[in-house]
C-alpha cells in the first residue's frame, strides 16, 4: 500500500484559497488513481475530488466544483488540491487517499485541517 502525507493546511478567511498537497511514496504512483475526500465535526467522510493516474481525467463534488482544482506530478509523487473560492462549510480535515484500480481507495493519509473562517 501507498504512504501518504497531506500538507498544507490551515487557517483561512472566507473568499480565500489554500493548495493542499499529499506526497506518496511506497507504490507506482503513476498508475495510482488519487482521490482527496474530507470530513467535517459530526459528519460522515464525503468525496471531494479525483484524478486517473494519468492526469487525463478529474472528477469533482458538486459542492466544489468550478471552486476546487486537483492535479499531479506523477515525477514528483504529488498530488494537489487547490482550493479557492473558500466557505465557511469546507471546514473540515482533507484526506487524500489511493486506489491502484478504480474507486479502490485502499491507502489514505492522516489527514490536513482546513478552517475557514474570519
Amino acid at each position: 500500500q501507498a504512504q501518504l502525507v497531506e500538507s498544507g493546511g490551515g487557517l483561512v478567511q472566507p473568499g480565500g484559497s489554500l493548495r493542499l498537497s499529499c506526497a506518496a511514496s511506497g507504490t507506482t504512483f503513476n498508475t495510482d488513481n488519487m482521490g482527496w475526500f474530507r470530513q467535517a465535526p459530526g459528519k460522515e467522510r464525503e468525496f471531494v475530488a479525483y484524478i486517473t493516474g494519468s492526469g487525463a481525467v478529474t472528477y469533482f463534488s458538486h459542492s466544489v466544483k468550478g471552486r476546487f482544482t486537483i492535479s499531479r506530478d506523477n515525477a514528483k509523487n504529488t498530488v494537489w488540491l487547490q482550493m479557492d473560492s473558500l466557505k465557511p462549510e469546507d471546514t473540515a480535515i482533507y484526506y487524500c487517499a489511493a486506489a491502484a484500480e478504480g474507486v479502490d481507495f485502499t491507502s489514505w493519509g492522516q489527514g490536513t485541517q482546513v478552517t475557514v473562517s474570519s
